[in-house]
């Protein structure tokens, strides 16, 4: 269980989720870890990141279930974080889609500035299914970027959509043809991309993504909703 950093080209870093026996699930060390790197990278030289998962199976599947699942002030620290949900992390992330992308994982996908995906990735959000709120930044993001309807759509049915159906709504980018070649062009357009962005670009970057002023998205855990 771990997060691989990988460089790829003098300005490109590849980050992989690995745990792959529960399909690419980050228990909360993992995402103590993804935090921390996240913060590296934001004062590192890097230029841009692409996100991925081990394996074919999944991109990631969210939490570990296993763990703890406690919507207590410091868990809720740690998942804001590891998904960037408040962060104005400032540098382009491109997410290589290499399989099923669930629960948290679409949360972390919604951080990403472009996204390919593997023919057979699926996307939703299933712990509806249990009452489990989203809290990770699903119920605003969703809404922002792929408009009320389809986001309703995944946020209350917890049904799961094909990468197909997830192009076609604005979720992802495009759908490639399997993991390798997914995960080598995500990396393309990231490494030309790297070269150009400037101190502005990113800084608009971070503005875009965090202009918002819903309370709930402040890092509140809704702790009634998990009780």
């Amino acid at each position: 269980m771990e997060i691989r950093v990988a460089q790829h080209g003098p300005h490109v870093v590849v980050l992989t989720i690995d745990n792959q026996p529960r399909l690419n699930a980050m228990t909360r060390a993992m995402m103590v870890e993804l935090g921390r790197l996240w913060d590296e990278l934001q004062r590192g030289p890097c230029r841009c990141i692409v996100l991925t998962g081990a394996g074919a199976r999944a991109f990631t599947a969210g939490a570990d279930m296993s763990g703890d699942l406690s919507a207590a002030a410091e868990t809720a620290r740690i998942v804001n974080h590891a998904l960037l949900k408040l962060d104005e992390f400032s540098k382009p992330i491109v997410a290589a889609v290499n399989g099923d992308c669930a629960g948290g994982g679409v949360e972390l996908l919604l951080c990403t500035d472009v996204r390919a995906a593997a023919p057979h990735a699926r996307f939703g959000l299933p712990e509806v299914k249990w009452s489990v709120y989203p809290f990770g930044g699903a119920t605003i993001k969703l809404v922002q970027q792929i408009g009320y309807v389809h986001a309703m759509a995944l946020l209350v049915t917890a049904e799961l959509i094909d990468a197909g159906e997830a192009a076609r709504i604005g979720l992802i980018n495009r759908v490639g043809c399997g993991r390798a070649r997914t995960s080598a062009k995500a990396c393309q357009p990231s490494a030309r991309s790297a070269s150009r962005v400037t101190s502005e670009h990113r800084e608009q970057r971070a503005t875009r993504r965090n202009g918002h002023d819903d309370a709930d998205y402040m890092g509140k855990a809704p702790t009634r909703l998990l009780e």
